[in-house]
């Protein structure tokens, strides 16, 4: 007996160091097999279920992280009868600990009790393949008090915030860990989509002819749908960059029907509406038929959003539509609007507005109406040299041609007309103006001191 008790120890030892092995797996690579492996060792399982179904039940517990009740259909462990703790294969495993019923230690000795323990590390294997009871497995040499849930699922894991999600799981059995790959997350929550199932006739870069415009028109004319419109915006946009559509898209009636969108809420509608009229703009007789809407345009960009999207197309629209003198008129009493835009903008509503600004300056008519009006005196921080060469070059134009414009219309003789708190104060009368412009006159950029220069000999 002397080597059947040897070749039991070590077969005991083999036992124990492969369930150590097959937990510590479980615990770092199992947990991301796809299911076609888990199918594969479900179908290994129940042949071996089959070759020792008559091998009887043994009930154990294990605390290599994992608390055991053997049987199909076994109750709860009954706390009450006495257990012996036995130790085994120390040499191989030291954290390995088995817990066994004393009726267990009489049958074989050592080599009883390997069955045992390959028994309970099979019926293991079995529970998690679904094919006995579920219970939640702790994977690796952890132990957990009995207060704390035991995390479930492939190889455990130990994130306590899971592990009841994660043992319920595991309670649908096999059923629904196929179902689970069927199932597709909730999208996150996020800002509305545009969305719209339509049949548009062009793509918006196609260069139509009369006849298509006319049908864009008309879709454009009767639908409702937001996400509609804004393509027939932007295909009517795009064709107005040309010339011969220009002409073909008033000829069709279609400027009243663009502008009407302006009244929309839809920033986005607005702005596409304001970039079509924008290029129809290029033309002055289409000039003609968007003067209407320019007071309402004007308005909407004063009071949308700051530096919007809106707010620039239709600053854009507005510096279009005073290229000439023909229509300036009609914006005059937006000049303080203009001015504070200048100073609250961004770096890109700024040089938007001042070009705007600047299309007056070049029309001396316009002159006292635009000095007279009332300015923020921090409009002068514009003159500082920290600003890139794009603001100063625009600002320095701006105050050359207003210094023009009051010296050939003979304002200068009439300064008891404007208020300190004029254009005309701050450019002129103040001082300060003309000290920030000679102080330019060091710029590190070439460009600007040219500019500096210039406007300096005509003072």
């Amino acid at each position: 007996m002397g080597r059947t008790r040897e070749a039991g120890c070590v077969a005991a030892g083999m036992v124990i160091g492969a369930g150590a092995c097959y937990c510590v797996y479980r615990l770092t690579w199992g947990k991301d097999e796809n299911e076609k492996l888990w199918d594969d060792e479900e179908e290994e399982e129940e042949e071996e279920e089959e070759s020792c179904s008559d091998k009887p039940e043994t009930g154990g517990k294990t605390e290599k992280g994992v608390k055991t009740n053997v049987g199909v259909g076994a109750g709860p462990q009954d706390d009450s009868k006495p257990k012996a703790d036995v130790k085994v294969g120390q040499e191989n495993d030291p954290g390995v600990k088995i817990e066994a019923h004393p009726e267990s230690q009489g049958e074989g000795g050592l080599e009883a009790k390997a069955k045992a323990l390959f028994k309970i590390l099979k019926e293991q294997a079995s529970a998690k393949a679904g094919r006995g009871i579920r219970f939640a497995n702790i994977s690796g040499t952890r132990t957990l008090s009995s207060g704390l849930p035991c995390p479930g699922g492939r190889g455990g894991g130990c994130h306590p915030g899971r592990s009841g999600a994660r043992a319920r799981s595991r309670a649908s059995g096999k059923a629904k860990r196929k179902n689970r790959s069927k199932i597709t997350k909730a999208p996150a929550t996020a800002w509305p989509v545009r969305r719209g199932k339509f049949n548009f006739p062009y793509k918006i870069d196609d260069i139509l002819s009369a006849p298509d415009l006319q049908k864009v028109l008309n879709i454009l004319e009767r639908t409702n749908d937001p996400f509609t419109q804004e393509v027939a915006l932007v295909t009517l946009g795009n064709n107005a960059a040309y010339s011969f559509n220009q002409n073909a898209i008033r000829e069709l009636g279609g400027v009243p029907i663009i502008a009407k969108l302006i009244k929309t809420r839809d920033p986005i509608i607005r702005e596409k509406t304001y970039n079509a009229l924008n290029n129809l703009s290029v033309n002055s007789e289409n000039q003609g038929k968007i003067k209407t809407y320019i007071s309402q345009v004007c308005d909407d960009t004063m009071i949308c959003r700051l530096d919007s999207a809106v707010q620039m197309a239709g600053l854009r629209l507005l510096t279009n539509m005073t290229v000439t003198n023909h229509y300036q008129h009609l914006l005059s009493y937006s000049f303080p609007d203009f001015f504070a835009l200048l100073f609250l903008g961004n770096h890109f509503t700024k040089i938007q507005t001042m070009k705007l600004i600047i299309n007056f300056t070049e029309n001396p008519a316009m002159t006292r109406e635009l000095v007279s009006c009332k300015v923020p005196s921090e409009l002068i921080s514009l003159f500082n040299k920290e600003w890139d060469r794009e603001i100063l070059l625009n600002i320095l134009t701006l105050f050359e041609n207003i210094n023009d414009n009051i010296k050939s219309e003979g304002l200068a003789s009439s300064r008891k007309e404007f208020s300190r708190s004029s254009l005309f104060f701050l450019f002129k009368e103040s001082g300060v103006c003309v000290k920030k412009i000679r102080a330019l006159a060091n710029h590190k950029d070439l460009v600007v001191k040219v500019k500096v220069l210039k406007v300096l000999t005509k003072l």
